[in-house]
């Protein structure tokens, strides 16, 4: 489908401002939404929203279906009566620009916890709506609740290596288990419900200003989760829960060894035999949160690399035919129209093209792989399609201007290409690649917040490839100029995003 021609920015509310520690859906949620709106900008772009599990990535969480309680804020539980004064007063010591997820962790829990236990103590008029949400989400909630709260019974140790019962999922043990851990599910249940509760206001909000929210589907689940705990014949595992096959793509940009995410591929065939309702569930829980899709490694809907589940590196590894065009089409029949945006970088074949162009969803060009003698022209602004959306860079690029300082010293012909091509010889590079991206034909701009503020390395969002110090980044509002709502403002109005309404020219006519 297509979008209506706009601007927005790319900022993770783990992102946001705040005295907690990390970026939550408090004030500063509803302050970065007035600035969007000041700002002149129709799209919030958010990554994956779930639980995060190892490396503390969007892309790796625990469900495919959750919230993450990290970003639930100590403002509105205070507020819902569920948390006292003092309770706010004892707030993190942290770095205002640095996530440090380990004291987060530990801080936010005990908030949550306190949380919970007054819930139990006072209701405070919510139970009729808590026990109507986990009826209304049970088909996902009940294995979520029941797996987090075994994850924490059995240290935090990755669920193949919990008690036999419960690995293997027989009914006996989990009966005997979910009597035993009773509070501890019932508290996970709690908090997904103030998640949601939160987010649904937040959301609403900015709707009402005009502000559609993007959010991101990760093609893979992750291994240690409780959707591949709850459904294991729906992924390439066996009985015991040992990879047969993983995720991963092969050698590019990024790596010369290519990239092994690791995560459990599909059973394709399984999956198709139930119109793939799993999929068709998780397309509806993720459309009750926000209003469009962007779709990570949309490459994998028309054929991914499937490496052996014991391989050290993504080299070795073969393409396989997946599904796609089948699973959307039943998608689109059950949901109706999907608003979606299809990540479709890396190799990209012919085939993968036109699986996108038959489903009408938007691709996306990024402008820094654009420059220079061996990079790829199709980023372009000059070869943009209308239906497409433009980015500066993405969360695995460093930021715009250190992109592009680095490779000013490497002595490269990527940065002496981009002033030719702006026909720009200053140094605010950035600022002229933003502005080309807004006066392209393509129909939607998102700018990552990074960008929109000119910063350098120190905030980066990611390192592909890597673990530890990755999606730490965090911004204050003393970086954010007092006139740059209103310079973006007077940007997208020039370019038209979104377009004037048509004046109505009324013609006098003779009697």
């Amino acid at each position: 489908m297509r979008f209506e021609r706009s601007a927005g920015i790319l900022l993770h509310p783990t992102s946001l401002p705040g005295r907690f520690g990390i970026g939550d859906m408090g004030s500063e949620a509803y302050n970065f939404v007035n600035f969007l709106e000041a700002a002149g900008q129709r799209l919030w772009q958010v990554f994956p929203l779930g639980p995060t599990g190892y490396g503390d990535s969007p892309y790796q969480c625990f469900s495919a279906f959750a919230g993450n309680p990290l970003i639930i804020s100590p403002e509105k539980l205070f507020e819902k009566g569920f948390l006292s004064a003092e309770d706010l007063n004892n707030s993190i010591h942290s770095d205002h620009h640095k996530i440090d997820y380990g004291a987060v962790i530990n801080y936010k829990k005990t908030l949550l916890k306190k949380s919970f236990e007054n819930y139990k103590k006072n209701h405070n008029g919510v139970k009729e709506s808590f026990d109507e949400f986990c009826g209304q989400n049970k088909i996902w909630l009940e294995d979520y609740a029941f797996f987090m709260a075994a994850k924490d019974y059995h240290g935090g140790v990755v669920w193949t290596q919990w008690d036999k019962g419960l690995v293997h999922r027989d009914e006996s043990a989990l009966k005997s288990w979910q009597k035993k851990l009773a509070d501890e599910i019932l508290y996970y249940k709690f908090i997904q419900f103030q998640f949601f509760e939160q987010w649904k206001e937040l959301r609403a909000y900015a709707n009402d200003k005009g502000i559609k929210i993007i959010g991101d589907m990760p093609i893979f689940i992750a291994y240690d989760s409780a959707d591949l705990w709850a459904h294991k014949e729906l992924f390439t595992v066996d009985s015991e829960g040992s990879l047969e096959t993983v995720a991963g793509v092969p050698p590019d940009y990024f790596s010369e060894t290519g990239q092994l995410w690791g995560n459990p591929l599909y059973r394709w065939k399984v999956m198709e035999q139930d119109d793939f309702l799993w999929w068709r569930q998780r397309f509806a829980q993720l459309f009750e949160m926000i209003d469009i899709i962007r779709i990570d490694h949309f490459r994998g809907f028309d054929a991914y690399w499937e490496i052996p589940g014991t391989a050290t590196t993504a080299q070795t590894g073969r393409w396989v035919k997946a599904p796609g065009e089948k699973l959307f089409l039943t998608v689109k029949k059950y949901l109706g129209e999907l608003p979606i945006i299809a990540e479709d970088l890396g190799v990209i074949t012919k085939s993968v093209t036109e699986l996108r162009e038959r489903l009408s969803f938007p691709g996306m060009k990024i402008m820094q792989f654009a420059f220079g003698t061996n990079m790829e022209r199709k980023f372009l602004p000059h070869n943009y399609v209308q239906n497409c959306m433009v980015y500066t860079g993405s969360h695995d690029n460093d930021t715009t201007r250190a992109y592009f300082e680095k490779e000013k010293n490497n002595g490269t012909d990527i940065y002496t290409h981009a002033q030719k091509y702006l026909n720009y010889y200053g140094n605010d590079v950035v600022a002229q690649l933003i502005r080309a991206a807004y006066a392209s034909v393509a129909d939607v701009v998102v700018i990552p917040m990074q960008d929109i503020l000119n910063l350098g390395g120190e905030a980066r969002m990611n390192f592909p490839g890597t673990l530890g110090g990755n999606w730490t980044w965090r911004f204050t509002w003393d970086q954010v100029p007092h006139h740059l709502a209103q310079y973006y403002k007077e940007l997208a109005a020039l370019y038209e995003r979104p377009p004037e309404p048509e004046k109505v020219v009324e013609i006098e006519t003779e009697e």
